[in-house]
């Protein structure tokens, strides 16, 4: 069986939520790292120099959220996509904590955290980000978003602006449907059979060398069948059809400097949407990975450390 969107279908293809995908990343990506440093010596260097990784939870309108957090410094906060946690940020955590405090929440209704029978939208999860930074007493961070976690970032900003200091945007959901969109394509984002799998795999990743593998695909069913936050994806994907919280001609009340990244093949959320973030967010720029799908983090993972780190570091402009 195989999923022919159209083109303008795949632009909206929501997978927005796409983030879907990204609960794989825990459990299958650890062992399957496309880019590695080479020799023993590197790897002891690298294992010298990593801060302490700690993990802890926040209680959050009586909600158990879970979080992972290393380094110090000014704060960096990062969001994981629809279905994900905080293991879809593993190649990343380290090198951002060389120079920061960095802060991986598992958002309300997925991994670790609590996963109450709630009317999910992304609005729940600026609500509960607010509150969590609150409770961490985290007065302004920055914020990095992958797929709807940079919905959510992008949604944040725009409800406490005082409270971002920069933003980066990874393959970003936000955009409404288009109008002839058949929403039945959305159950594909929550796949419950080997062959789903492996057509949502295909549509997120480029290396089909390693995330096509069988072993690769058997570790991403056992993720998601085992995942539990089911209500939480189709409480969502309901929310996205209703066309709540979208980012529509929103976009230009954000002034933050904003690193737009995206992968040249992702098939679900094409770079044309990063395009137009680019085009949409008024002190925004955009990186464009050749050879990567949705997942730059993951894919592209010392690409993305090193932007990142740089754009983060870089002097304020317009200020």
């Amino acid at each position: 069986m195989i999923i022919k969107f159209s083109v303008s279908s795949r632009r909206r293809l929501l997978i927005s939520i796409a983030g879907a995908m990204m609960l794989l990343l825990g459990g299958a990506v650890a062992g399957a790292a496309p880019q590695r440093e080479a020799g023993a010596s590197s790897t002891a260097r690298s294992l010298q120099t990593t801060p302490a990784r700690r993990e802890g939870t926040a209680i959050v309108y009586g909600a158990k959220i879970h979080y992972v957090e290393a380094g110090s410094g000014p704060v960096v906060v990062l969001l994981h996509g629809l279905g994900g946690d905080a293991t879809n940020w593993a190649f990343n955590v380290a090198a951002l904590a060389q120079k920061y405090r960095v802060i991986v929440p598992d958002q309300i209704g997925f991994g670790k955290s609590d996963k109450p029978l709630i009317n999910y939208r992304i609005s729940t999860y600026v609500d509960f980000l607010d509150a969590f930074l609150k409770e961490m007493k985290i007065e302004r961070a920055s914020l990095v978003g992958n797929s709807m976690g940079g919905w959510v970032a992008a949604g944040f900003a725009l409800a406490h602006p005082e409270k971002v200091d920069r933003i980066v945007l990874a393959d970003a959901a936000g955009f409404a449907l288009a109008p002839e969109f058949d929403t039945s394509q959305l159950i594909k984002l929550n796949p419950s059979t080997r062959e789903g799998m492996k057509e949502l795999v295909s549509h997120v990743f480029y290396n089909k060398i390693i995330f096509m593998s069988d072993a690769f695909i058997d570790s991403s069913m056992a993720a998601r069948i085992n995942a539990g936050d089911g209500h939480t994806i189709r409480s969502i994907t309901e929310s996205i059809i209703r066309r709540e919280d979208v980012l529509d001609n929103r976009l230009s009340a954000i002034k933050h400097p904003v690193l737009i990244i995206w992968g040249r093949e992702d098939r679900l959320l094409p770079p044309s949407d990063g395009e137009r973030f680019k085009k949409e967010l008024p002190n925004s720029q955009l990186i464009i990975f050749e050879r990567c799908g949705h997942a730059p983090q993951v894919e592209k993972a010392s690409d993305f450390n090193a932007a990142v780190l740089k754009f983060l570091a870089a002097p304020a402009a317009n200020k």
